[in-house]
């Protein structure tokens, strides 16, 4: 399996960032053919999603755990910024892992689709993403 780990600063606001450019690196990289890439964010407050970027769809999902995950003083996990402990409910709903087949070393994304990682938490605006490629 070839693996490797690359830093995303993804700043004091929430935010949907795409991952695919550095992922189609990724492979690259490892001399991907046919396999599995699998995308991993070892953090407790973050997730991945794929979805269509730049057409509104990045903001409308923010704007959705917005309404689903208010930040208020509702959440029992109370440290950090107020309304914190719904960061740490998002990967329940957005998950810290994504599976994409590789075909000919090219991800079979849908033509719209993006791998980007959601991070709502304005504490820690340094993230780290794992990119793992297994050969078929």
């Amino acid at each position: 399996m070839y693996s490797t780990e690359i830093e995303v600063r993804t700043g004091s606001e929430a935010v949907v960032h795409d991952l695919t450019k550095d992922a189609e690196a990724f492979l690259r990289d490892s001399q991907a053919e046919d396999g599995l890439l699998h995308v991993w964010v070892p953090h407790a407050t973050s997730g991945l999603a794929i979805l269509e970027t730049g057409a509104g769809s990045d903001e409308d999902l923010l704007t959705a755990l917005n309404d689903l995950l208010p930040r208020d003083g509702r959440w029992r996990h109370q440290h950090g910024s107020p309304g914190h402990g719904r960061d740490h409910v998002l990967p329940a709903l957005l998950p810290p892992y994504a599976s994409v087949p590789v075909l000919g070393g090219v991800m079979a994304l849908g033509t719209w689709q993006s791998v980007c990682l959601v991070d709502t938490n304005l504490d820690n605006p340094v993230r780290r993403v794992r990119f793992s490629f297994l050969p078929g």
